[in-house]
């Protein structure tokens, strides 16, 4: 089998047969078309069995060259991991080149954070324009900071996902995985406001989605990163300033204040208790902070 066709079953797969966002799938592509291409330039037309470890670690060491990032590169080697795994499960190939490939090391990198105090003053000090940028602006960002859903989950979110009844929220993840966040009685009353200011408006191209602009379609990321960035911007001289900070957020907030582990895991999505620690990183500091400052003896 010709690795294009191989990347094209696999990519297939992924799209109607796990559901991976747009988004998801785009970084796979993306890796494996580099990965064809840099093929087709050093060794000519190659059959996906033909694929061995040495013509990989060769693609991987010309990245390293033109010094790109070990994290960029070791997703890389994770999207070749799911790539053989899948050609081995379908018989295409019978053993994966990937054992024989080392990821580089990457630096602990702590994730960026909104302070306390800062998220309270945009929450409580920063105005918000009237008009309907201002009002979708206002809840989204209300959004991701009390819910810790993803960009890509809060730009497909639908009215329907939201049960305010129960005050809570279904958000669908990664992998089409389903989670409960439950929300409180002023954002449910925010998002029942938002929903019923809506209906004046000619949303017939957004569907069932929750959140549209002002031409009344549903958002999109640009979007998003664009509102978020600008509103940070007012309280907090982080350098990064995306969406997924207020995740980041989320997350150090509700461990610093007595959340365990677990449920931060289950309220983020996460597949594993090791990706939700890095956050007790910050608890930890300022317990040390606590102690230094309270104990005779520090």
């Amino acid at each position: 089998m010709q690795l294009p066709q191989a990347i094209q079953y696999f990519t297939d797969y992924l799209k109607y047969q796990k559901r991976y966002s747009p988004h998801t799938l785009r970084s796979y592509t993306e890796d494996l078309q580099q990965l064809n291409d840099y093929i087709v330039k050093e060794f000519g037309e190659t059959k996906l069995e033909e694929l061995t470890s040495s013509i990989i670690r060769s693609w991987l060491a010309s990245m390293k060259d033109n010094e790109l990032a070990s994290r960029s590169i070791n997703r890389k080697i994770s999207s070749l991991k799911s790539f053989f795994k899948y050609h081995i499960r379908t018989g295409s190939v019978s053993q994966t080149p990937m054992t024989q490939v080392t990821s580089p090391k990457v630096p602990k990198r702590l994730p960026s954070f909104v302070k306390q105090d800062e998220t309270a003053t945009l929450f409580e000090k920063v105005e918000f324009p009237g008009d309907w940028n201002g009002k979708t602006s206002r809840l989204l960002i209300q959004l991701l900071y009390n819910t810790g859903m993803r960009s890509a989950e809060l730009v497909s979110l639908k009215e329907s996902q939201v049960d305010a009844s129960r005050k809570i929220i279904k958000v669908l993840g990664k992998g089409n995985k389903e989670r409960i966040i439950p929300v409180s009685p002023a954002l449910v009353a925010d998002i029942q406001q938002y929903i019923s200011e809506k209906k004046d408006m000619d949303v017939s191209n957004a569907g069932d989605h929750l959140l549209v602009t002002p031409s009344g379609r549903p958002l999109y990321a640009g979007y998003v990163y664009n509102t978020v960035k600008h509103y940070l911007n007012d309280v907090t001289t982080i350098q990064k300033k995306s969406p997924h900070v207020l995740r980041h957020t989320f997350a150090t907030h509700l461990l610093s204040n007595g959340a365990d582990l677990n449920s931060v895991k289950e309220l983020l999505g996460h597949a594993s208790l090791a990706a939700t620690q890095v956050y007790t990183h910050h608890s930890i500091e300022k317990l040390k902070d606590v102690h230094k400052k309270s104990h005779p003896k520090a």
